[in-house]
């Protein structure tokens, strides 16, 4: 494939414009945690509401920016943004100290969601999923990410942990239940991918970052339309990720590599 196959593949930056994409679909409605754009205002209901909120910029990679607030008590508020926590005894000192972090860029508020853990560390999950040589969306890997112990999130390139989900998944389900578990992720993120192509029709590859609450139900924290295919080198299967790069290499992301003679 000529090297510029790759702009065929169609990128979504903003959280948002994947957000309501998603909101279309009445079933998958339901996996969206509350998400409302920023503002003083929203964030007071929004932690009145739910108690533990995220505001992550509307667009932005590897967790960069990403903060966690919390309702402690009526009188006393906190927010973490990387490895610092700031508390407030109001609400007031704690949104006018935010707004200063935030500025006039482009921030949302997401509904926060309480990650299981294992070893009493949080993590989610990365469903990787792609146009196969069918031009059929397919789930071709899923791994876990294990939150460095002082963040808020897990993405790797912030120090996150990959394991295999199955590990993180282990104090939480049977062996039937973690099968029936896998099998739905696989299920949930082609259905993702089929309804964002409604609305980005160039779409080839998404990686869904989903969190599991402790129904084990799974909520789509965000959608990324240039997912990194090289994590799934760390989860000791070679087979997942000669199939991540076969597919990359079909559709143009990659090319490929020419044999020597």
């Amino acid at each position: 494939m000529k090297g510029g196959a790759t702009l065929s593949i169609q990128r979504v930056r903003s959280k948002w414009a994947k957000t309501k994409a998603l909101l279309k679909s009445e079933s998958l409605a339901s996996h969206v945690p509350e998400t409302v754009f920023w503002s003083t205002e929203t964030l007071k209901n929004m932690l009145n509401e739910h108690g533990m909120v995220y505001i992550k910029p509307d667009q932005g990679t590897f967790g960069t920016g990403v903060i966690r607030s919390s309702k402690l008590s009526d009188s006393e508020f906190s927010y973490q943004l990387g490895t610092k926590k700031h508390t407030f005894s109001t609400f007031e000192g704690m949104a006018v100290s935010l707004s200063h972090v935030i500025g006039k860029r482009k921030y949302l508020i997401q509904r926060g969601i309480h990650l299981l853990e294992y070893h009493k560390r949080r993590f989610d999950i990365r469903v990787m999923v792609q146009k196969n040589p069918k031009n059929q969306w397919e789930t071709t890997g899923i791994i876990g990410r294990l939150s460095h112990p002082e963040k808020i999130v897990t993405n790797y390139h912030s120090g996150g942990t990959l394991m295999s989900v199955g590990t993180l998944m282990s104090p939480h389900t049977t062996g039937s239940q973690y099968a029936e578990f896998q099998l739905g992720l696989k299920l949930l993120g082609t259905e993702i991918a089929k309804q964002l192509q409604g609305s980005y029709p160039g779409l080839k590859e998404i990686g869904i970052d989903i969190a599991v609450d402790r129904r084990l139900k799974p909520w789509v924290l965000e959608v990324n339309t240039l997912p990194d295919p090289y994590i799934f080198r760390k989860i000791g299967d070679s087979a997942v990720f000669r199939k991540i790069h076969r597919y990359c290499v079909h559709y143009g992301r990659f090319t490929r590599k020419k044999k020597r003679s």
